[in-house]
């Protein structure tokens, strides 16, 4: 099993690899979403990243939906003191 990596000098652990968010929202609905993450977790996986901005370029979404999404899924799942959610702010269209 992949062992935990301290970020920076943060107490925080992340898994080596980062599951992008991009895709929540616009090429996978929660349902896929929700079982991609549920994955990512179950193997061991727990540093998530998403932005404002995702998935604003999609007509009928106005950013914000990957975000959104996992939000949804770590209150679901009970899991939010367990996973590291990475954001990054800026470049959404309406600010």
């Amino acid at each position: 099993m992949t062992s935990l990596r301290k970020l920076g000098s943060s107490d925080l652990e992340v898994f080596p690899l980062a599951l992008g968010g991009n895709v929540f929202g616009w090429t996978a609905d929660e349902r896929t979403s929700f079982a991609v993450l549920d994955a990512y977790t179950a193997a061991g996986g727990n540093f998530i990243d998403t932005a404002d901005s995702y998935s604003a370029w999609v007509e009928g979404n106005q950013g914000g939906e990957s975000e959104t999404i996992i939000g949804k899924w770590a209150k679901a799942r009970g899991n939010r003191s367990d996973v590291v959610i990475a954001t990054k702010v800026s470049q959404h269209p309406e600010y």
